[in-house]
């Protein structure tokens, strides 16, 4: 299997550059080339409802959401 060459890395600082979220800023957390998307901490925040387990409280949990690739501009 060939690697997908992408212009941004894991701890690359960027800026979304297209869509609801254009203008923030942050670090990439993950990068999956295969699907084309990043993940750039504090980008696109998602809110998911958990369940309650034996470890975890549940209830609502903030995560980052992924962002298409082209939509990111490596800032520095």
């Amino acid at each position: 299997m060939s690697s997908i060459k992408t212009h941004v890395k894991k701890g690359d600082q960027v800026e979304i550059i297209a869509g609801n979220h254009k203008g923030k800023r942050g670090t990439v957390l993950l990068v999956n080339a295969a699907k084309g998307k990043v993940v750039v901490e504090g980008g696109r925040p998602i809110i998911k409802a958990t369940k309650a387990t034996e470890g975890d409280a549940g209830g609502l949990k903030t995560i980052d959401g992924p962002v298409h690739i082209s939509n990111v501009k490596k800032v520095g």
